[in-house]
């Protein structure tokens, strides 16, 4: 069975998230969507929170497990997890420089597990939770941006 991890923050999860998770499920047996605290980010959401949502806005796959990261590295957390691959999304090209240099660095923690990296669709190329959390920030509609449950708690949240 071909096991991957798509470790992420997901505060929110976005369409862009959906469109990598959907495009990974169709590469894999199963895929665990690893929602780690970013240490280098200001939280929106709770852990909890944002696990409720990805199980909400994934739930027409059942290829897809929910979990909470533990404190390690990606590539442990890989390992935690039974998995052989770490599943990564692109933007940019920025975000391929950093990316491509996490994956090295993976490799040469554990040569067995590799890391692909799906790059985003175009209408999504631009999309970020960062940019979600302002638009939502100063009243804005997230509706294009979000699956139909992050926009319904969102506007809760307000």
């Amino acid at each position: 069975m071909r096991k991957a991890i798509y470790p992420g923050s997901f505060d929110p999860i976005t369409n862009g998230h959906v469109n990598i998770i959907t495009r990974a499920v169709q590469l894999v047996d199963a895929l665990d969507v690893i929602v780690s605290h970013n240490p280098q980010k200001q939280g929106f959401l709770t852990l909890e929170e944002k696990i409720q949502l990805i199980k909400e806005a994934t739930a027409h796959l059942p290829q897809v497990n929910v979990v909470a990261g533990e404190k390690i590295l990606t590539v442990e957390q890989a390992k935690v997890s039974g998995a052989s691959i770490i599943v990564r999304g692109l933007r940019s090209s920025t975000d391929f420089e950093y990316e491509r240099t996490m994956s090295m660095a993976n490799k040469a923690l554990n040569a067995n597990i590799e890391t692909i990296f799906l790059t985003a669709d175009s209408e999504h190329i631009y999309l970020s939770s960062s940019m979600v959390k302002e638009i939502h920030q100063f009243s804005g509609d997230v509706t294009p941006f979000v699956p139909v449950c992050v926009k319904n708690f969102l506007d809760k949240k307000k």
